[in-house]
């Protein structure tokens, strides 16, 4: 092989490793900026949009995206299952949604579903319906969240 095949063959590859590197760090910032939120600060959402129950829903203020009048957030309910009959599904479930704020509703993006409390455990896709906009109905969960990032956007 001559000097120019050799080096040819060298550039070839060192472009292959970079190009790898910087596929694998855009891969990374879009599970950081997409994905669901494992080390989430969950805040609890306010009392009077709690569900009554054995349930809890928190919000993660970090991932309020917005674009336009559509702001997305994730969602974590959690379930206080106390060994009652029957055993839940999950005890867990994160929510990706998106909320219109200049008509007033909501639609499911992505659920996950975890075995365990607080988005811990086995985890897997849950339901989604479709993405269907939904009507935001007052006093609920989804008021709850629209008045958390409609104003903030």
């Amino acid at each position: 092989m001559n000097a120019h095949g050799s080096t040819n063959h060298l550039l070839y590859r060192g472009m292959n490793v970079r190009l790898a590197r910087l596929t694998s760090l855009l891969t990374l910032a879009i599970l950081l900026l997409y994905g669901p939120p494992s080390l989430a600060e969950w805040v609890a959402l306010d009392k009077r949009y709690q569900p009554p129950g054995k349930q809890t829903v928190y919000y993660d203020p970090q991932t309020i995206r917005q674009e336009g009048n559509w702001v997305t957030i994730w969602q974590l309910t959690d379930i206080k299952w106390r060994g009652e009959s029957p055993t839940p599904r999950f005890l867990s479930a994160t929510t990706h949604k998106q909320f219109d704020c200049l008509q007033w509703r909501v639609r499911i993006l992505q659920v996950v579903e975890f075995s365990r409390n607080m988005g811990t455990g086995k985890s897997r896709s849950g339901y989604i319906e479709n993405g269907n906009w939904q009507w935001i109905e007052p006093k609920s969960i989804n008021h709850g969240l629209a008045n958390i990032v409609c104003r903030k956007s």
